[in-house]
């Protein structure tokens, strides 16, 4: 059922609808060197055939991680010899192609980049991240996306019905509760669909040997399509991406969304160690002083998991991701660190203030008490000004320039932190 023409390819309407750039490639004929990414059953392959058709380019497939220097040759050489003899080009397409080493590249990227071949890779992994950059910055990029449940319930309506390729000779009749159900447990992978009709409709004929109408109701369709299984790769794009879905969503206050993204790692294998380390990162870095709770919350969690493992775990996952996604949110503590960083690293060296250096030095007499300003250190327990919520407070320049770096919020616990802050600040002279 792969299309045979552009209009039957379902779905990518972002890319191939009317005025959107690789539409416009194709009526220009102005196909340069391509890269199509995205999920798995998008259609990169199936593209790549009906570019080569559309263009009337001769097409030949390659998977980037068997092909060898050799066969590159022999590709180029053929290439070559066909557009002398027929006058007409050649599109190498190459599966994988963030396998391609670099030996690969240097036989092929001259002969691209002189229009002799015309490359057209296809990868499931971020091409920005996964592919040589000699390779991104020759290329046009476009993301498939997967197919909607309504395109899916399409394509299988189209092969049920197709009599040269599909199932149109036989009597096939799918409820609409079947092929939603496929269009749902598919993922956006029409490949994955058109197995599940045809594991339904060849088990259907070995059951009821032939001759009478094939049946599928929502029972059959679920027993034709295998358990889904979560795009997700420890340590590719989807790691990545859903752990950020997952910290963004507990940042944003939305426990649902977040429990989600915690579900989506736990059932693809993801270590419960490494969410319990980002959810301790996040009591730090989002939620502070505003609930100081968060981080023993996170230091519980994380020292449980350790001790627990799943599938117990994830109940204390969950319980944490719930609590740290509704609990106040500050970033004051991660700003202020990270603004007096920048200064230590790129400003001027601001010395330690006399009368607060180590007292050892005083006692030794390399420098008097009083130091050069000729202020001695005050013990802020005998010498300083009194605080409701501070208790003592310092009334000396502990800094020695005029720089704020702790911005409380007034946002939870840190409210009643601002409001002390601003109190000591009175009392030292700084408000």
């Amino acid at each position: 059922m792969r299309p045979r023409r552009l209009e039957e390819l379902a779905g990518q309407s972002h890319v191939l609808g009317a005025g959107k750039l690789l539409r416009r490639m194709l009526e220009a004929d102005a196909i340069t060197s391509i890269i199509l990414h995205g999920p798995p059953g998008t259609g990169k392959t199936t593209l790549a055939e009906l570019i080569a058709a559309h263009s009337k380019r001769h097409f030949v497939r390659e998977n980037a991680a068997s092909v060898g220097v050799k066969r590159i040759r022999e590709v180029v050489d053929e290439a070559t010899n066909r557009l002398e003899l027929e006058g007409r080009r050649t599109i190498l397409f190459l599966d994988e192609i963030h396998r391609f080493t670099r030996s690969q590249q240097d036989v092929l990227l001259s002969d691209v980049e002189r229009g002799l071949i015309t490359l057209i890779g296809a990868t499931t992994e971020n091409p920005l991240f996964a592919v040589n950059s000699a390779l991104v910055s020759r290329s046009t990029l476009f993301r498939l996306q997967p197919l909607s449940e309504e395109e899916v319930v399409g394509v299988l309506r189209r092969a049920i019905a197709d009599k040269e390729r599909g199932y149109g000779g036989l009597d096939v009749r799918a409820s609409d509760e079947a092929l939603a159900l496929w269009a749902c447990k598919c993922d956006g992978d029409a490949r994955r669909a058109l197995t599940a009709l045809e594991v339904a409709v060849l088990s259907a004929q070995k059951r009821d040997g032939g001759g009478t109408p094939i049946l599928i109701d929502r029972q059959a369709a679920e027993d034709s399509i295998q358990l889904k299984a979560a795009v997700y790769d420890g340590t590719g794009d989807e790691h990545y991406d859903t752990i950020s879905a997952f910290i963004k969503s507990v940042r944003g206050s939305d426990p649902d969304a977040a429990i989600y993204w915690l579900a989506r790692m736990l059932e693809a294998g993801e270590d419960p160690r490494f969410i319990a380390r980002r959810l301790a990162i996040l009591a730090s870095e989002d939620i502070g002083n505003a609930d100081p709770r968060g981080i023993m919350v996170a230091a519980a969690c994380w020292e449980l998991v350790e001790r627990i493992g799943m599938p117990e775990a994830r109940i204390t996952l969950a319980q944490t991701t719930a609590y740290l996604a509704l609990a106040p949110k500050s970033n004051a503590s991660y700003t202020a660190v990270d603004a007096a960083i920048t200064d230590v690293r790129e400003g001027r060296t601001v010395p330690v203030p006399v009368h607060i250096k180590d007292g050892n030095v005083a006692k030794a007499g390399k420098l008097s008490a009083g130091g050069l300003s000729g202020e001695s250190y005050r013990y802020a327990h005998d010498d300083g000004a009194t605080d409701p919520h501070l208790g003592k407070v310092g009334l000396q320049d502990y800094l020695g320039v005029a720089k704020r770096y702790y911005l409380p919020t007034e946002h939870g616990h840190e409210k009643a932190m601002r409001e002390a802050l601003e109190r000591a600040r009175q009392a030292r002279g700084q408000g």
